[in-house]
């Protein structure tokens, strides 16, 4: 199949429809599912409606299967057959369990549109037609099969507004945030529909990388950061969904200068450790994207904003001048996601901050400074060493990603001084 350029789609359940006599007509039935259809004995004439939102929507094809030959019909395309032959085997392979409660989400049309015309080699007064498929509606009463869904977790944190900002044209994202879909509660993975999605973006953590030195913030960052996830990597293998799932810097010891996808995590602290083991859950996903992101800069708190603040008044605060990476912006996070998933990129890691040379904190604080006319002298450098405290977790020296794979892919990510001066003006 994939050869063929079709999906690897995960079959999850096979159907046998045995018809005893030729003439038996069944459909035309559209589920929320894809299917792989063949024939065990027999013949029929197949006739398949696509029956999804879209340009589309109306489109037949039909074709006669005899057990040398099959058809792949995604979720959505509306699925008929006639018998030609006494004791015909009709099979199908399924990528979702049926159930009862399923089937209000089938779309139907009637076997006798007069729009559609299905030329069906046995006319169908002279058929075994349920009563059921006698009763479906014509073409233009017919509701479209809505695409499947994306479901952003933690779309209320600085990432998720992003996301809500870069999403915000297309109807088919849902943004979740705590409290409506807690990712460390077993009962909110049982509450969701996973077969009306076909991505879930987790833009959910606990990034709060001292706190995670303590007992109960240990607790939080691996439920939050590793459990959390293999919760999320076995939905996402169960219903064939595309997990993307957000990386960090601090997977990494810092002692590489610049580092590459493939580099094996070495992280120095509980919140690094947390979140590499998030990574290795999300990767059993046959299809994910990491992305690896450094010094997240959104809307609320964080570091622009702070030694914005502190240059309104002047102040003189002593920054870290020994720890280098590139800044990142929310937005061009969101954009940047939103390019992987859009082209098709092939699944994997991703690293993705802003371009241009690395910086160390002391440099973007005394940017900031400078944008904001203070002057960037009141900015004075210390050691990580000196910086820290007991309660300050280790960081790594150098947070500088490679940004060549993404590049590949047709998305640049904007320079760092661009985007720093813009959200100085908004701010």
């Amino acid at each position: 199949m994939l050869d063929a350029g079709l999906p690897d789609f995960g079959p999850v359940q096979n159907n046998i429809s045995f018809n005893a006599t030729s003439g038996t007509v069944r459909g035309i039935h559209a589920e929320p599912w894809d299917k792989f259809v063949s024939l065990a004995s027999g013949r029929i004439f197949g006739a398949w409606v696509d029956l999804r939102e879209g340009p589309t929507f109306g489109t037949l094809f039909t074709a006669e299967l005899t057990p040398g030959e099959a058809v792949f019909v995604p979720r959505g395309v509306g699925n008929a057959f006639q018998t030609l032959e006494d004791d015909t085997a009709y099979t199908y392979l399924v990528n979702d369990h049926w159930s009862r409660e399923s089937q209000k989400d089938y779309t139907f049309l009637n076997l006798a549109d007069e729009q559609v015309s299905v030329p069906w080699p046995i006319p169908l007064d002279r058929s075994i037609v349920s009563d059921a498929d006698k009763a479906h509606p014509r073409l233009g009463d017919v509701v479209p099969m809505k695409a499947r869904r994306t479901l952003v977790l933690g779309g209320n944190g600085q990432l998720g507004t992003a996301l809500r900002q870069a999403f915000a044209g297309e109807s088919t994202v849902d943004f979740a945030g705590h409290a409506d879909f807690d990712i460390a509660a077993e009962e909110s993975y049982a509450a969701v529909t996973w077969r009306n999605y076909s991505t879930i973006i987790n833009a959910a953590a606990f990034t709060a990388v001292d706190a995670a030195e303590t007992p109960e913030g240990r607790a939080a960052a691996w439920s939050i950061n590793a459990a959390a996830v293999s919760r999320l990597a076995r939905a996402a293998v169960d219903h064939s969904l595309t997990l993307v799932h957000i990386s960090t810097d601090y997977v990494f010891d810092g002692t590489v200068q610049v580092h590459g996808e493939d580099e094996m995590p070495s992280p120095l602290a509980v919140y690094g450790q947390s979140k590499a083991a998030g990574d290795l859950a999300a990767a059993t996903v046959p299809r994910h994207y990491i992305i690896r992101t450094s010094w997240v800069v959104g809307e609320g708190r964080n570091f622009v904003r702070t030694m914005a603040s502190l240059a309104a008044r002047s102040a003189s605060p002593t920054v870290v001048d020994d720890q280098w990476g590139r800044l990142s912006f929310a937005e061009d996070i969101a954009a940047g996601i939103r390019h992987l998933l859009h082209s098709r990129a092939p699944y994997g890691t991703y690293n993705l901050s802003n371009s241009g040379e690395p910086q160390s904190w002391h440099q973007v604080a005394g940017d900031i400074y400078r944008l904001l006319g203070a002057d960037p002298q009141l900015v004075r450098p210390v050691s990580a060493a000196d910086y820290g405290d007991a309660g300050t977790a280790a960081r790594p020296r150098s947070s500088v990603l490679d940004l060549s794979k993404i590049r590949a892919t047709g998305f640049e990510p904007p320079p760092v001084s661009f985007r720093l001066a813009e959200y100085l003006r908004r701010a």
